[in-house]
This record gives structure tokens, sequence and C-alpha cells, in this order.
């Protein structure tokens, strides 16, 4: 070998170390939301969805829906032309509809960061991590009752995860904090902790209100923008209860989003029917897309479905199971026929570990979201055991694989570097396109590449200590909580938010109920 070629050699390691620490690098880069350039799945024809709205209207008409402890939403309904019994309230046939089209048929929410706002509705889809779960899971500790630290870390690992693009709400319920001001700890680590959009507090409309007031503070004023998504739940079946609608009321007056959801559980609380189950789907979400409006007309609104069947042995939830699947995509044409923006799938599963029944029902049911025209996919991950248990290792590999669904939702390109002639003319016959101009000005893009999963060699990865995917998940929350670096936050401004909550802690007794 002569001299001149070890220069060469040395130049080419600098370059691969050099990539190396490009690959290491901290980075809190976050992906646009999804534009989907491919079709949505339909499984309804024509018939089916005009047999379908026809139900609905018969339900909202015949049966009514109940509204709840609630008068002022009786007046309104009154004054709107329905038919009040006691709490029932009947809707006559198109009332419902007919309000519903002052609903916007897209939103967009503001982040404090402005390049990390987001459009909800038309082709879009915008995904939000695990919502709810009283449990929290690691490989260290096991399954035990949520705390707010617990509740810090999962914000910042949605803010670290580029794939995932709303920071979402209750993440976990941490259980450490008194009911009545959780609420406050949660929206503020929202607010400081990461500077992606976020939910608003639905669990009494004080909370919803108190939710409005900080959203005042952080962003100077709301003038009418829209800086919350939050979750209001119909008590399936066809109960409307006073806790959320005061709840919607509070952010319809404020003009912030709400997701107007049934909570179906077919077969407890929906027929076991795909017909049935869309019929009484689209008759609550009718009513209360209608609402909103009559509180105030133009209200930002997502139409829900969260969805799921049941087990008729043990009664437990199922997921990933082509029912749903069935009723989600059909949801999603009413959807669309409606004008509204879609929420509907996540990352199911029933498995009690990230194991593989809740990879595999957790794939279907992400693919079914992204195919169904879903425009927020709230537990987009981190999801288990039926939603009792926001899992840290399954946070990160769900936020791993949102990355197949922003590739997949892209489509076939068929511009001149996608046809590659160039490539074909340049290989021909019997050659291989490893190393041809084409591969060389590619390979960086042209394939989506797990950040998690391990494609090394069997003797590599016996050498390294044979790690399956929940090791590598293990190792990759560590690193990304120490590699966590807070977002600038106006020194005021905080001050202003740790104000607020301190303030409106002091005013009240601790309560756990």
């Amino acid at each position: 070998m002569s001299d001149t070629d070890t220069p060469r050699r040395r130049t080419r390691g600098g370059g691969g170390a050099a990539r190396r620490a490009e690959r290491t690098a901290v980075s809190v880069e976050t992906a646009k939301y999804i534009e989907r350039n491919i079709p949505n799945f339909e499984v309804l024809t024509e018939e089916a969805l005009q047999i379908i709205e026809a139900n609905a209207e018969t339900v909202l008409a015949e049966i009514g829906v109940n509204f709840v402890d609630n008068p002022y939403a009786l007046d309104l309904w009154r004054e709107a032309g329905a038919e009040i019994d006691g709490e029932r309230v009947r809707i006559p046939r198109g009332l419902a509809r007919e309000l519903c089209k002052t609903a916007p048929s897209t939103i967009t929410q503001h982040a404090r960061n402005p390049e990390r706002s987001v459009e909800i509705g038309g082709k879009s889809l915008v995904i939000a991590p695990v919502y709810g779960p009283p449990f929290v899971r690691d490989a260290e500790g096991g399954r035990r009752y949520a705390t707010m630290a617990d509740f810090n870390k999962f914000v910042k690992l949605g803010y670290m995860s580029k794939w995932l693009h709303h920071s979402g709400g209750t993440v976990c319920e941490p259980t450490d904090v008194p009911v009545n001001k959780r609420h406050l700890d949660m929206l503020y680590a929202h607010m400081s902790l990461s500077d992606k959009p976020f939910m608003g507090s639905v669990t009494e409309p004080s909370r919803a209100q108190d939710s409005v007031d900080m959203c005042e503070i952080l962003f100077g004023g709301l003038d009418g923008r829209t800086v919350m998504t939050s979750l209001i739940n119909i008590n399936s079946p066809m109960t409307f209860d006073s806790i959320m609608m005061g709840a919607l009321e509070v952010y319809a007056r404020a003009n912030q989003a709400c997701i107007i959801s049934p909570f179906i559980v077919g077969g407890a609380m929906a027929p076991v029917s795909v017909a049935g189950t869309l019929t009484q789907v689209l008759a609550e979400v009718l009513a209360g897309v209608a609402y909103s409006q009559l509180v105030r007309k133009g209200a930002p609104v997502i139409m829900g479905a969260f969805v799921t069947s049941i087990d008729m042995n043990s009664g437990a939830p199922t997921f990933g199971t082509p029912e749903a699947s069935h009723i989600t995509y059909g949801a999603g044409q009413l959807a669309r026929r409606l004008g509204l923006p879609y929420r509907s799938a996540g990352s199911f599963c029933g498995s009690k570990l990230p194991d593989a029944q809740a990879a595999y029902e957790t794939a279907n049911s992400l693919n079914m979201g992204l195919l169904s025209g879903v425009n927020f996919m709230l537990h987009g991950c981190g999801w288990l055991e039926g939603g009792l248990v926001s899992s840290f290792e399954k946070f990160v590999m769900d936020a791993d694989q949102l990355g197949t669904l922003h590739h997949f939702a892209k489509g076939v390109s068929i511009d001149e570097n996608a046809q590659a002639m160039g490539a074909l003319r340049e290989v021909g016959p019997g050659g291989h396109f490893l190393g041809c101009e084409h591969t060389q000005n590619n390979f960086k893009t042209a394939f989506w590449r797990s950040d998690l999963f391990d494609y090394k060699p069997f003797e590599t990865w016996a050498d390294e200590g044979e790690r399956d995917t929940v090791a590598l998940a293990t190792a990759r929350v560590e690193k990304q909580l120490n590699d966590y670096q807070q977002p600038h936050l106006d020194p005021a401004i905080d001050e202003a938010l740790r104000a607020y909550v301190r303030e409106k802690k002091d005013s009240m007794q601790d309560s756990f109920i």
C-alpha cells in the first residue's frame, strides 16, 4: 500500500465518525403533521351510508338522547325546536344535521412554538399520545399507580419524539396529587416542558375554565385563536352528562376545539352489529356537535369515535379486531359526509405487557387509523392493558413506529427521480444497484428506518447482550430523558403561570374524590 492511500483511508474514517456523531446528537426535531397522499379506505356503499344516516335521524327523533342535570342545555334545545320530555331531548329530523353545518371543516391548533402548530381536518393526521390511564409500567418498577413525576417524564418523552405532533392531555393520571388540583400541575407540565400543542382539562367545568385562563397567560391573550383540543366523551348510549357538557360549554364559548366522542364498547354500550353501532355513533355525534353550535355558532369541533368490541366470555374489551376496523372506516366516511374533522384509532391493545400481542393489535389499530381518514389520533403511543396503563417502553416503541405512518402516507412518487430510468440504464441486465449513481444520490432518504429496532447481524446482536425490543426501548427511554432539554419559556410568563397555579391551589382544600 502506498503512502498516498493512508490519508484517504483516514478521511473515510473521519467521515464515519462524523456521521456517528450526527446520529447520536441530541435532537428535538418534530415532523410536520401527516398530509395524506393516499386514498381513504371505504367499506360502506352509498346505500349503506344512506340507511345509517336515516336510522340515526330516527334515533334522534323517536328515541331521543338525555341531557342530564343541565337545565341550560334543555332550554337551548327547546328554543332550537326540539321536544323536551324531562331530561329526554327528541330532535326533529334534519335539525341536528342543519346545526352541524356551522362547525368548521378544518381547525388550526396553535402551539406556543408556531412551527409546531397543527391543522386538523382535510387530509391531515395529527397524532397525540395515550390519555387517561391511572397506572404506569416500566421495566424497572413494573405496574404501579401513576405519579406526577411519571407524568412529567411522559411529557418530556413526547417532546423528544420526532413523529409525535401533539403533547396530548392526561398522559397518565397522577394519583399523588389531589383530584381537584392535579389538572393545574398537568397543564403547567404541558406548557413548560414542551412547546407542542396540548389538551385542556374536562373533569369539571371550572377546570376547563382554568385551562382557558392559563392559556390566556401562556399566549398573552387568545384573540379568538384555538390553542387547545380537548376530549368530551359521551356516556354511551345516548347520554350527555353535565360534567362533560359543562366543559364543552366553556371551551365552545372560548373558541377552543372539542372532540365530541362516543365511548363505544360493542355489545355493552352499543349493539353487537357494525351497522347498529354506526347508527348510534352518528346519532350521538350529531346531537353533541349540534349542541356545541347552539352554545356558540362556529365553535370548532371534531367528530370522535372511540370503538372497541367486547370479549363475550370475559367481558373485557378487545382491540385490533376486524369489527372495530369496520366501524372506524365507516365512521370516517360518515364524518367526511358531515364535513367534520375525524378523531379515532390509536395504539390500542389489550395486552398486559409490550409483547407480541401488543404489537399485533397496535399495528392493526394504527394502520386502521391512517387508512380510515382519521385527522386527530389520540392514544397514538404508550397505550397498554386496554387503556389502564401508560407504558414507558411501549411509548417509545409506538412513537418510533409512527414514522411508518408518515412514510406510507406520502404515497408513491412518480417524478423523474423516482422513475429511476438512469439507474436502470446504468446497471443493465445482471448488475446490481448498490453502487450506481441513483442509489448514491438517494440512499439516505430512500427507505424508512427504525431508530429503535435492531438490524445488526446475529453475531453483533449476541455480542451486545441479545437484547429484545423491550430492552432496547428501556435504553431509549433512559437516553431520551437524559438528552431532554427544556424548551425556552419567557420567565415572566412562567412566573405568571406558577402564580396562577399557587393561587388556585391555595383557594381550596385538597380532595381525592
